[in-house]
């Protein structure tokens, strides 16, 4: 191997340090997926009736790949290098011995799927069957970076088998529905949401990284054994669950988001953190601000996305962020914090899974693995 080949190109160990390389979605072909256990469309009023599927209006495609590029450009002037991943027909039926699925989804939100720690880049577990293929546009890009880097370790979560054991009801959602909002915060309460523990699940945007702390939130799409694969597969870091108060918990980006060292950003209509977690954040020097309200006034259809994506943001290094460019409010907060805020346009992709940090993964950041909780709260 040659000189020019002997090169490291995947290094990243917490969600702030400067970046140099990131892998940013694509809008191409994504589907109203085809009704499956876990999850369930219903936008009558857009065309798709509950039951129904079919790929997203080209327009709306366009329009989200106008701001997905326009994305790309920003982050490259500033000398990130950003590759994409290459879109499969998600419109196509696809099976396993257990089970056939009508449609796929997409790939904007990278996210989801794509865990980086350090040289490793893993690929997370998916409990909706319209995505359990969607490693497969990754692929050309992560066999590039193996023969790129000697150090890259590529890894993937033990696939699930998806059966009808992996929910704990197949008709889970209109048993939800048809329960009072008191009966839904009970269950809520109790952490009984759609996936069972029968097999380990996790979404990688459930994981969010503190150098050698990671604290993973249970919630709708991972669900405890997950959260033990994860700390046995990364034993030398510390694996904190987090418990958090809401109805249908996704996903940690609209939750509690670290912004630099000693600096997170937390949603003031949740409550991401308990006492002992609080506690080990204040026994470690870090400030907690809450984030302003979203000033959006109504979602594009098919959004499924939280009401929060304002704060879904991506940190270039620790004194510059992008931040939705509508959201004055948030931009002021970051500016009052000392940050060069770079204002990115970027609502119209989120009816095809998330915001700034969502359809984005990491691959590359400066700096190693450092202890930003040197205190640990016993039990946590």
């Amino acid at each position: 191997m040659t000189q020019e080949t002997q090169k490291t190109v995947v290094n990243s160990w917490n969600e702030w340090d400067p970046l140099k390389h990131i892998i940013l979605g694509r809008a191409d072909g994504t589907m109203v997926q085809a009704p499956e256990i876990a999850v369930q469309r219903d936008s009558p009023e857009d065309g798709f009736p509950l039951g129904t599927y079919g790929p997203y209006p080209k327009e709306m495609v366009d329009m989200a790949n106008e701001e997905l590029d326009n994305y790309a450009k920003i982050l490259e002037s500033r000398g990130i290098r950003v590759d994409r991943p290459t879109p499969i027909d998600f419109s196509q039926a696809v099976q396993t011995p257990d089970w056939k699925q009508g449609s796929m989804f997409g790939c904007a939100p990278c996210r989801d799927l794509l865990l980086t720690v350090g040289n490793e880049i893993l690929e997370a577990t998916m409990s909706y069957r319209s995505r359990w293929y969607e490693y497969l546009c990754y692929r050309p890009l992560f066999e590039q970076y193996f023969r790129d880097d000697p150090n890259f370790r590529f890894e993937a979560a033990p696939k699930p088998r998806l059966t009808e054991e992996t929910y704990k009801n197949k008709d889970w959602w209109s048993e939800w529905n048809s329960l009072s909002e008191e009966e839904q915060w009970e269950r809520a309460e109790k952490g009984d949401w759609i996936i069972s523990e029968k097999e380990l699940l996790f979404d990688a945007a459930d994981v969010v990284r503190y150098g050698r702390d990671l604290f993973v939130q249970k919630s709708m799409v991972t669900n405890n054994a997950g959260i033990d694969w994860l700390r046995r597969h990364f034993p030398n870091h510390r694996i904190h669950k987090v418990g958090r108060r809401e109805l249908l918990p996704w996903h940690m980006d609209t939750t509690l988001v670290p912004i630099r060292p000693g600096l997170a950003i937390m949603n003031p209509e949740r409550i991401p953190l308990d006492k002992e977690e609080l506690e080990l954040f204040e026994k470690n020097g870090w400030e907690i601000v809450e984030a302003p309200k979203t000033l959006l006034k109504e979602k594009a259809p098919y959004d499924f996305c939280s009401w929060w994506l304002s704060m879904n943001t991506l940190v270039l290094d620790p004194k510059t962020i992008c931040v939705e460019a509508s959201e004055t409010p948030t931009m002021e907060l970051f500016d009052k914090h000392g940050f060069e805020v770079v204002p990115v346009p970027f609502y119209k992709v989120s009816p095809f899974g998330g915001g700034l940090h969502c359809c984005t993964a990491d691959v590359y950041r400066e700096g190693g693995c450092e202890d930003y909780f040197p205190k640990q709260i016993e039990g946590f």
